[in-house]
């Protein structure tokens, strides 16, 4: 009888620490709703953070959408293009003064309205003319949207001072790959008196028949100056020209240069 009423005390004490075990749990996992009202709260916060984080990584991809990529997978920041005011040194303002011989004021007079408009709302550059020293002064301001503008305005008039037209002197300002080259006459050969002025002869031409020839075979612009040669385009059509015009000082018959022409317009047109 003791063993049963000891094994029965042993039931209901496992009983009584069952009971006891599963208050304790139901203890710990009643949730306050104070609690449940703070964390609710609290993860609404969370998503507005994350929300604003979202937008901020789209903001940035899209700034810098031309990232670059290296093979580490790491991206490389591209910053914004300065402007030529923010580019100079101190941010002070840039200036080119590009002087004015005496052949070319009357022309430059003439066609200054032409030269100034596209220096002012294309380059937006500040231009003007000073009598004094007879010289065209060139200046950024603000609204220049590239550094590079000032050196392309003072290129373009330059190449209008050396004896360019306004509308192939236009073309330094579109297209990048274009530059000016001057020698003279007495560089490739050196010659003296009458042979000096038969050279020029040979490359001017009849009627300048032989230029325009150059011109049109190389796609180039030429302008005998005196005994100086100036010549406008790309980087290999102006040797073409230039190869053709030291084959003229150096002696060589028209003839032999037309035909010469003739081939490098015939490879230029199958090319393009």
């Amino acid at each position: 009888m003791s063993s049963d009423m000891e094994t029965d005390d042993g039931g209901y004490g496992a009983d009584d620490s069952r009971s006891d075990s599963m208050g304790m749990t139901s203890s710990v996992t009643t949730i306050d709703p104070s609690v449940v009202r703070s964390r609710i709260l609290q993860s609404a916060s969370l998503a507005k953070e994350s929300a604003a984080e979202a937008a901020l990584n789209d903001a940035d991809e899209g700034d810098g959408a031309d990232d670059m990529d290296t093979g580490d997978g790491v991206q490389q920041p591209t910053f914004k293009k300065l402007s030529a005011r923010a580019a100079a040194r101190g941010g002070k303002a840039e200036y080119r003064r590009v002087r004015c011989p005496a052949h070319r004021y009357t022309p430059l007079r003439e066609n200054w309205e032409q030269i100034l408009t596209p220096l002012v709302e294309y380059l937006k550059l500040q231009v003007r003319f000073n009598t004094k020293t007879r010289s065209v002064e060139i200046k950024t301001s603000p609204q220049t949207p590239d550094p590079s503008s000032l050196q392309k305005g003072a290129d373009f008039v330059s190449a209008f001072m050396l004896g360019f037209e306004v509308q192939d002197a236009v073309a330094l300002l579109r297209l990048d790959d274009l530059y000016l080259e001057s020698f003279q006459v007495t560089d490739v050969k050196l010659l003296r008196g009458d042979h000096l002025s038969r050279a020029v002869g040979r490359i001017a031409g009849q009627d300048g028949k032989t230029r325009y020839a150059i011109e049109n075979a190389t796609r180039t612009r030429i302008v005998v100056a005196d005994t100086r040669v100036h010549m406008l385009g790309s980087v290999a059509n102006v040797r073409v020209a230039r190869n053709a015009v030291c084959d003229l000082i150096l002696g060589a018959p028209p003839g032999k240069v037309y035909n010469n022409m003739r081939n490098v317009a015939r490879r230029m047109n199958e090319r393009y």
